[in-house]
């Protein structure tokens, strides 16, 4: 008789709480049922390929997800909840590295999700709206799932190779946030309007309205720095934060 393994998993809390996914979908919970690792992912994240293409991470998470969804539907800071609970899964809450010359250790469990916006908590869609202070001019827009993050990565990539000299990071990520400029959604006016009349100072704004919308975790963390002084940082992420023995 075949002998079957029992592999745990546990329910990881999403900073969205589910409330941009539509209701058939498992994410309209606010949770995503995960296993721990083993040593089959341990093997994806020293995948030379995977992570030359720098998929690692998302080989990884795909790999340990146990809850029927469509990966790419995923927001991006729910996915950040994802490969936190990941890593205290698999080595412990406890994550030990090197800043600025100094040892460093963080309590993983002690990251939060970012407050909620009362917009957010009202929203019955994934697209917002926002008028733009200098121009006037009302945008809606959407939240980034990982799926349009990796369409904007493929998309910039293309442009850089038709003209190494002037970056478009900006321009594109904002193309494919925006939704309509003043009620209209043609694309090309989106663009024509993000490439041409999108102003910096209006820009500037916007990135900041959609950094308070946007679920994600709070991985800011007080570290010390060689001079003895404390300092708020991101947390730093490295292939060494899934695992610390990886030699790669």
């Amino acid at each position: 008789m075949e002998q079957k393994f029992k592999i745990p998993t546990e329910m990881v809390e999403l900073p969205s709480k589910g409330l941009l996914y539509s209701k058939d979908s498992p994410l309209s919970s606010g949770k995503i049922e995960m296993k721990y690792m083993t040593a089959k992912e341990e093997d994806i994240l020293t995948n030379a390929n995977y992570i030359k293409q720098g998929v690692v991470i998302d080989k990884l998470l795909k790999s340990l997800i146990i809850s029927e969804v469509n990966y790419d539907d995923i927001l991006v800071g729910d996915k950040n909840a994802m490969m936190i609970a990941a890593r205290i899964l698999a080595y412990g809450k406890e994550y030990e590295f090197e800043y600025d010359g100094v040892k460093q250790v963080v309590d993983l469990s002690k990251i939060e999700p970012k407050p909620l916006s009362l917009e957010l908590e009202k929203a019955t869609e994934n697209e917002f709206s926002f008028t733009l202070p200098s121009t006037g001019n009302t945008i809606t827009f959407r939240l980034l799932t990982h799926g349009e993050d990796i369409k904007i990565d493929q998309e910039v990539k293309g442009l850089q190779k038709i003209s190494k000299d002037i970056g478009s990071d900006i321009t594109v990520r904002l193309s494919h946030l925006v939704t309509s400029i003043n009620g209209d959604r043609d694309q090309k006016s989106i663009r024509d309007f993000v490439n041409n009349y999108f102003l910096a100072r209006d820009a500037r704004e916007f990135r900041k309205y959609y950094g308070s919308l946007n679920p994600d975790l709070d991985l800011t963390t007080t570290l010390t720095n060689s001079t003895g002084d404390e300092e708020d940082v991101d947390l730093p992420i490295g292939l060494n934060f899934f695992w610390p023995d990886a030699r790669v």
